[in-house]
């Protein structure tokens, strides 16, 4: 009779917790579980850039007066996509993407100065490059450079859009390097709305130097500085949204909210402004 009644409540408390699950941090507020590194999370970061991949210009129909803007880039590159599409951008823009793994960086001059790593040799002779693609950057009004810069590449960005050979009438910007750094979830369930919105983390050791870099070698028409844009002149960005989601899922790539957040921020208080000033 007593493990009867051990049963009894056994499936009793089992039945109460499936009705009436315990709602977590997640639920309540900014639901942090679904902006955990996933393949739904990577899936989203790509999608749109690879629909639009080495997609020719079309020439040749009511489209073709249209402003033709090429991003070129790295998975920052898609985030920057991600950043126009969430925020309904340049919707009467004909937009292209190609894509350069970070590894093999964004680079045009001599083979000879490019610091690729010997294991990487294969994938970035195999990869798209800026040789490859400049019959479409010829036929674009505005280019647009974001990677996730690494200090080699960032040295011969002068020679890089000096060989591009863009014209007087075409418009370059080159988006600086942005990194967030892996937030801490577990932490975060702990902290209320206020709390969220203040977070701030450090961001990566090399980005302040990249950027800061970038602006001395670049044209300030041409380079747009995400991190003072966004995080402000000091080492630490915001972990969340203006509505306390948060802006990454893994500290590199744009969540959703992250996209249409910082793409907001962009195109309000950068030179991007021009292109949407335009439409």
């Amino acid at each position: 009779m007593e493990i009867f009644r051990i049963l009894i409540t056994a499936i009793f408390l089992l039945a109460v917790n499936f009705c009436f699950p315990e709602k977590s941090f997640a639920d309540n507020n900014s639901k942090l579980s679904s902006n955990t590194p996933t393949n739904a999370n990577g899936e989203y970061v790509r999608k749109r850039f690879l629909q639009l991949m080495k997609k020719p210009f079309d020439t040749d129909s009511q489209n073709s007066n249209q402003t033709k803007i090429l991003i070129i880039g790295d998975s920052h590159a898609q985030d920057f996509l991600n950043a126009i599409a969430e925020n309904k951008l340049l919707t009467h823009s004909q937009i292209r993407t190609r894509y350069i793994p970070t590894r093999c960086q964004i680079y045009l001059g001599d083979p000879s100065h490019r610091e690729i790593q010997k294991n990487d040799v294969t994938l970035c002779q195999k990869s798209d490059s800026l040789e490859q693609a400049k019959a479409q950057i010829a036929e674009a009004d505005v280019i647009i450079l974001s990677a996730l810069w690494r200090m080699w590449a960032v040295k011969t960005l002068p020679k890089t859009i000096a060989n591009l050979r863009l014209s007087p009438e075409q418009k370059l910007f080159v988006i600086g390097r942005r990194s967030f750094l892996k937030p801490d979830t577990q932490v975060m369930q702990h902290l209320d709305k206020t709390k969220r919105i203040k977070l701030r983390n450090k961001v990566d050791i090399h980005q302040l130097d990249i950027n800061t870099l970038m602006a001395k070698l670049l044209d300030e028409q041409v380079f747009v500085d995400v991190h003072n844009v966004v995080c402000g002149s000091g080492s630490s960005c915001p972990v969340f949204t203006d509505k306390a989601k948060m802006i990454s899922f893994d500290g590199g790539h744009l969540s959703r909210d992250g996209a249409r957040y910082l793409g907001n921020i962009l195109f309000k208080n950068s030179q991007l402004s021009t292109l949407t000033e335009s439409h």
